[in-house]
């Protein structure tokens, strides 16, 4: 339903959340001159940040429980990704929107969808950041925590949209009439998938199927860029209407398993820590210089998903390159907090499987202390043998992942610490075993709920801890040796 739809209409917002999505939609139904519920499960005390900012809105709360009415008798029905499909209110709702669906019908801009399991939130800020260093009208949102519709009254058709999409909003619009076929980037890019939220599919061909939705509205005209080197990137290569175009971390493989077989084909890859992207025909291009501000293997190849999407886009490679040299990456993802007593401390909450926290712990030269552990979301924890082993020491917040990585390590001669019932408990523990020249690292790879509201709640607090140490504690770059190959978030 569009938004000169919505005057006059019952429009029931489920779920306020925490991160700006259920607040930018009744911002935005209210000023369309819907009438408006919002209704959510928790509490007022649980959602004071975000009843706050709805100021004076001219709306109806439902907090602590939902009511049938406001779902029989809503003309739509506004849901959050993190409500389940499958939830009985949803099944009385006559139209279902989502702030994404409500964005993408009054959207005139070229859009630029990101999505896969890790790199999504570092590559979608790259591409922001690279085509605002370029001078173009470029807005950022999605699963990144900003919802499209708080830009949208400032969008314009000569402007650029990128947006994080995880699967639970890209799966979402499939309940929405038309929704498959709402999402048309001129640039969809999928940086690679692993066995996630696996708590919340029945399989993982269904997160599969909700990833491959990023493409599945996209025309002949459009680009499509997948993980070569990602086991089922050649499968979303062999499923997209859009013209794919492979991006690997090697030279030596970057025009392997191609559908046609043509060496020459459009392609982007990483050779001796350069970026080079090549249309079929023409003449190999640096998109990517040897020395960027952000660190690794890992995020270079984010980088060079974003300098690819934008090069799509029709920007010219030497500036795509400078520009993307200076990104200096997302908070929660290897996030350098301090420096105290020479001993470094990074934050990375975004981690919350088990392949990124291992990613983490190789990216160091120095001794890590990690702090890991949490939540359980039906993955495999078997990684934390090799990551207890590859750390210096490993300490453990209580949860019940962590029973289940527990019960591994205790077959096993690794070492650890914990359970941790508090996340200051876990710091203060590594803080008092770690030396000069070491880092601590908040790598959880799992997730967050129980002990917080979420991965950045998390991330947050652990930076609040550090910087408590003040005035010891002080920001900037790491005393030595540094990550190499910072996780792929």
């Amino acid at each position: 339903m569009s938004g000169s739809e919505l005057s006059g209409k019952k429009v029931t917002v489920m779920g306020l959340g925490l991160h700006g999505g259920g607040l930018a939609s009744a911002r935005y139904l209210c000023a369309q001159g819907a009438e408006v519920t919002v209704t959510d499960l928790r509490s007022e005390s649980d959602l004071s940040g975000s009843l706050d900012q709805l100021g004076a809105l001219p709306l109806r709360l439902v907090l602590g429980r939902h009511e049938e009415r406001d779902f029989r008798h809503a003309d739509v029905v506004v849901k959050n990704p993190a409500v389940p499909r499958g939830s009985a209110y949803l099944a009385m709702a006559r139209c279902i929107e989502t702030d994404i669906s409500l964005f993408l019908r009054s959207c005139t801009a070229q859009v630029i969808a990101v999505t896969g399991t890790k790199g999504k939130s570092t590559t979608a800020a790259a591409i922001h950041h690279i085509l605002t260093r370029l001078g173009a009208g470029s807005h950022l949102g999605g699963n990144i925590a900003v919802s499209p519709l708080a830009f949208l009254p400032e969008l314009q058709a000569r402007h650029f949209v990128v947006l994080e999409l995880s699967s639970f909003q890209l799966g979402d619009l499939r309940l929405v009439a038309g929704g498959e076929q709402l999402l048309q980037p001129r640039v969809a890019a999928i940086t690679n998938l692993m066995p996630d939220h696996m708590d919340y599919y029945a399989s993982f061909e269904d997160y599969f199927a909700d990833k491959a939705l990023v493409f599945s509205g996209q025309s002949g005209a459009d680009v499509t860029l997948y993980n070569q080197d990602d086991r089922y990137g050649p499968r979303y290569a062999a499923l997209t209407p859009a013209q794919p175009i492979a991006l690997s971390h090697s030279a030596l493989n970057r025009l392997s398993d191609t559908a046609d077989g043509d060496a020459n084909r459009t392609a982007a890859w990483l050779e001796h820590d350069c970026g080079r992207f090549r249309r079929r025909g023409s003449a190999a291009e640096l998109i990517l210089p040897q020395t960027v501000t952000l660190v690794g293997e890992h995020n270079r190849f984010n980088l060079l998903f974003a300098a690819t999407a934008v090069r799509c886009l029709g920007f010219r490679a030497a500036e795509i390159a400078a520009a993307a040299a200076r990104f200096g990456g997302v908070a929660h993802r290897m996030q350098h907090v301090a420096s105290v007593d020479q001993v470094d401390y990074y934050n990375d909450s975004a981690a919350t499987i088990a392949e990124a926290a291992l990613a983490a712990v190789e990216s160091f030269t120095q001794p890590v202390h990690l702090i890991a552990g949490g939540s359980d979301k039906r993955l495999d924890l078997s990684l934390f043998k090799q990551i207890a082993a590859r750390s210096r020491a490993l300490y453990l917040l209580s949860g019940s992942a962590t029973d289940r990585i527990v019960a591994l390590l205790q077959s096993s001669t690794a070492a650890w610490n914990g359970p941790f019932d508090t996340l200051a408990a876990a710091v203060t523990a590594a803080r008092r075993n770690a030396q000069r020249g070491e880092a601590v690292v908040l790598s959880p790879g799992c997730a967050s709920f129980g002990m917080f509201r979420n991965e950045f709640h998390r991330g947050d607090s652990f930076c609040q801890i550090v910087h408590s140490f003040a005035p010891a504690a002080r920001s900037g770059a790491p005393t030595t040796g540094g990550n190499k190959n910072a996780a792929n978030n």
